[in-house]
């Protein structure tokens, strides 16, 4: 069965989108009707912009997510999925790409959620760290030790875990991390404590934002983040995207789900290749690959 996959957060590059611009109708008709949307021009920031201006989360999030869906639009009818799964922010994109979200309702929740964590992140200061070479057990024993909030936010690959939580306590986590034998304990350069209790004041923004909006039938089952298993009923997947926020990204656990239920083919579709590498971290039988115009 084939998958498609969609990137999160950190997959964007300067630019990002501007060859599906210049090479269809489509694809500029759907950026123009973004800008719109979002009342500033973020083609200019994609397509021109500085690292910098790209790393602004208002922009980084539409940007990642616009890039993802405009590029399944114009696959068209080579863009066939049999499942689909999004790391964090790209579960919004696997959202519309298998038809539970239009593309209009779709970025504005992804603008809103964006400015929702972004305020969340100014109301007390928070980190995130990346974890390699333990067991997971091993990091959640530690998390669960520390005094302070510090948890597993998200489950990259096999020995590959990121914590998050309140400065101190992700520090101090840290420290311990490297006494037990982790290779590496470092600490991220994020805005705050994505998927993480921290993220509480974004998860309720966002929670009213998700009731209003439209929900429909998927066109194939969703892996989604936070149960890492196929959901199809839109009220499961609503409930599923408001808990994301302040939960893991068990994105391990969704890629292993998906090719115990059939996938065998899987395609990443968005800006970068983050996802193909975790890809053959987690395992190597199956096939990975990026999806292209050409």
């Amino acid at each position: 069965m084939k998958a498609y996959i969609f990137p999160g957060q950190g997959a964007q590059f300067t630019g990002m989108g501007l060859d599906l611009y210049e090479n269809s109708p489509l694809a500029q008709e759907l950026f123009e009707k973004a800008n719109n949307i979002l009342g500033f021009s973020i083609t200019d920031v994609m397509f021109e912009g500085t690292a910098e201006e790209l790393k602004q989360t208002k922009v980084t999030q539409p940007a990642i997510f616009l890039h993802s869906v405009i590029l399944a639009k114009v696959l068209g009818d080579d863009f066939k999925p049999e499942m689909v799964a999004g790391h964090s922010l790209g579960e919004l994109s696997a959202l519309v790409a298998n038809g539970v979200l239009s593309f209009e309702d779709g970025l504005k929740l992804v603008s809103k959620r964006a400015l929702a964590m972004q305020k969340a992140c100014e109301i007390q200061p928070s980190t995130m760290a990346a974890v390699l070479g333990l067991e997971d057990a091993v990091v959640e024993e530690v998390c669960a030790s520390i005094d302070g909030v510090v948890v597993a936010a998200n489950y990259n690959c096999p020995g590959q875990l990121v914590i998050s939580g309140e400065v101190e306590a992700v520090e101090q986590a840290c420290e311990v991390l490297k006494e037990k034998g982790a290779k590496r304990a470092l600490l991220l350069p994020v805005g705050g404590a994505f998927h993480s209790p921290m993220m509480e004041p974004a998860r309720e923004e966002l929670a009213a934002a998700i009731e209003e909006t439209t929900f429909s039938e998927p066109t194939c089952p969703v892996y989604q983040n936070v149960v890492a298993k196929a959901v199809t009923n839109p009220t499961e997947i609503k409930e599923n995207l408001i808990a994301q926020l302040t939960a893991p990204v068990r994105w391990t656990q969704c890629v292993q789900a998906m090719i115990t239920d059939g996938g065998t083919e899987f395609v990443e579709v968005g800006p970068g290749k983050v996802l193909q590498g975790l890809m053959r971290k987690i395992d190597r039988s199956v096939t990975a690959s990026g999806a292209s115009l050409a």
